[in-house]
């Protein structure tokens, strides 16, 4: 059963917090803001704060739940499994991963942006990805502690895991966990409301002068089509589509390691 939270904002660190600040400005026509020492970039539905410090890591993601019986009762599941809450108020509380990064869990009510002006190209905050040499450990993490749901699996020819994909809510996954040789931040994915707001958002890169890293693709989890940017440090921002929607009683599925899992269409990056 999902625990029924969304992702609400990341915090990423960076050794150059003004160029991914600007970065996003341009590519994902965020507005930034630069206080107390650090840049806060947003717009509709899309939250990104850029602190300084080691590029290519995840200093905290941010979860909100859609409704206050849910937060009470991820709560109380935490307490039962004798999770550590770091910051614990009456209408938030955190958790540390096993590698350091804060999971902040909040209540419908606290950090709701008000909209701004209306923009032809919208893309609400999703999920992101996270790269590891020891992805099982994770994964066990967030779905035995947490209470995340597996949605898909991948496994390489010896059995081993290479992929995890895992869901708050009944959009197919909020995380996704690769096997990589460094453990690092990933990606970050914002969905857009259909396949022709893909098409835009691609026209908008190119307006920027930015080039595609990956896609326009279909990933086999999730069945989504995707573009994927690079940003100057390294991680990649991601604009979607048409992501699956889960039953609750979804079985969880099994891919092979290879490009087409990752992308239906062919190309693929492929982190190990």
């Amino acid at each position: 059963m999902e625990i029924g939270a969304s992702l609400a904002a990341l915090e990423l660190y960076s050794s150059n917090p003004a160029a991914i600040a600007d970065f996003y400005a341009k590519t994902f026509r965020l507005h930034c803001d630069g206080t107390g020492g650090s840049i806060t970039c947003s717009a509709n539905d899309r939250r990104l704060t850029v602190f300084e410090g080691q590029s290519g890591q995840l200093r905290r993601a941010v979860f909100r739940f859609q409704s206050p019986s849910d937060f009470d009762a991820h709560r109380m599941l935490l307490s039962t499994r004798e999770i550590r809450l770091l910051e614990p108020e009456a209408n938030r509380y955190t958790v540390a991963d096993p590698d350091g990064r804060r999971i902040t869990f909040l209540a419908p009510e606290v950090d709701r942006a008000t909209p701004s002006e209306d923009s032809p190209l919208q893309a609400r905050l999703q999920h992101f990805a996270l790269r590891s040499p020891a992805p099982a450990k994770l994964v066990e993490f967030f779905v035995d502690s947490l209470g995340f749901v597996l949605s898909d699996r991948v496994f390489d020819a010896e059995g081993d895991l290479t992929a995890a994909f895992m869901r708050t809510d009944s959009e197919h996954h909020s995380l996704a966990i690769f096997r990589a040789p460094e453990a690092r931040f990933d990606h970050f994915s914002c969905e857009a409301p259909d396949w022709q707001q893909l098409r835009d958002w691609a026209d908008h890169m190119a307006s920027t002068g930015t080039d595609l890293a990956w896609g326009i693709g279909r990933h086999g989890p999730g069945n989504d089509t995707f573009l994927m940017v690079r940003d100057p440090d390294g991680n990649m921002g991601e604009i979607s589509a048409e992501l699956e929607v889960c039953r609750a009683d979804r079985p969880v599925g099994v891919w092979p390691h290879r490009p087409q899992t990752l992308n239906q269409w062919g190309v693929a990056i492929m982190r190990s």
